[in-house]
């Protein structure tokens, strides 16, 4: 699976991005397994605060936009991981 993420905001209006195939990674089947999550199920309502994240996520032609505020641990990670953070 192709996971590309985007982040745009935050206090000083950054954006970042980044993109990981899941297949060259030791933890494929949990990578995927958010990611699905996140796309099946978006956390939150997606809309953006003052000097907050915003993350939109693709998978597979489908995509889900992410309100840094709406954020739990797994969805932090994944983005974490595809954006080069951790």
């Amino acid at each position: 699976m192709f996971l590309t993420v985007s982040r745009s905001g935050g206090f000083a209006g950054l954006t970042a991005g980044g993109e990981l195939d899941t297949a060259t990674e030791p933890d494929a089947e949990r990578l995927e397994a958010v990611a699905v999550r996140l796309v099946e199920q978006p956390p939150g309502t997606g809309r953006p605060q003052p000097d907050r994240y915003v993350y939109r996520l693709e998978i597979d032609g489908a995509a889900v936009v992410v309100a840094e505020q709406d954020l739990d641990a797994d969805a932090a990670w994944l983005f974490d991981r595809v954006l080069g953070n951790d």
